[in-house]
């Protein structure tokens, strides 16, 4: 699941951003408040944004509602079955749910807050899952594109960069995040991501889904 070209440009990124989302988690552990960082962009409120983008925000934030994002892991992985691909279909249940795994156990370590004690707002649940999806799709289309360790990695990174740009505007448009929530659901998912991968294709290459 991940091209050889790009394991170790991936690896690397995958540890720094697992740095990131520990350094950003132990700032804000417990706070319910923005930080500094956060008050360079925005102050989170409930109506950042008006008609007609408030509706774009909505349509986006549901894509990583449990209903939105079922429907987007169901056509992916459909899409995969279709293409006769079963181990991508795996990947692309494994590396979205684990990232949502883990940015929702973040939430209870952190402890951080918005809008009241039962928000817990770090890191944005929604923005790891989209970026994940992100993810997995370019790695997943670097292969039959025959893409390059250079254009493979530009693909990767983009694809990630516009999803995590786009369902992070949303979430702090929508007053549901702070920005620093954003970049850590972001980083969340750049770590979990290549993990996955490689975890992926160890068990597949092992030969254990054929034994059983």
């Amino acid at each position: 699941m991940l091209p050889p070209p790009l394991r170790a440009r991936l690896a690397l990124i995958a540890v720094i951003a697992a740095l990131v989302v520990v350094v950003l988690g132990v700032m804000y552990a417990g706070h319910s408040q923005s930080g500094a960082v956060d008050r360079w962009f925005v102050q989170p409120t409930d109506d950042s944004v008006g008609q007609p983008w408030r509706g774009v925000a909505l349509a986006t934030d549901f894509l990583g509602e449990p209903a939105g994002a079922a429907v987007l892991v169901v056509a992916a992985v459909a899409a995969c079955l279709l293409r006769r691909r079963p181990r991508a279909a795996v990947f692309v249940v494994a590396a979205t749910g684990l990232t949502v795994v883990t940015a929702t156990l973040l939430k209870f370590l952190v402890g951080r807050t918005i809008h009241g004690p039962e928000n817990l707002s770090y890191p944005s649940g929604h923005t790891a899952f989209f970026t994940a999806l992100a993810l997995v799709a370019a790695l997943l289309a670097t292969g039959p594109l025959g893409l390059g360790r250079t254009a493979g990695a530009l693909l990767v990174l983009g694809a990630a960069l516009v999803a995590g740009i786009a369902m992070g505007w949303a979430q702090v448009a929508l007053g549901a995040h702070y920005p620093t929530d954003i970049l850590g659901g972001w980083c969340t998912a750049l770590a979990v991501v290549p993990v996955t991968g490689l975890l992926v294709d160890r068990v597949a290459d092992s030969g254990a889904w054929k034994r059983r």
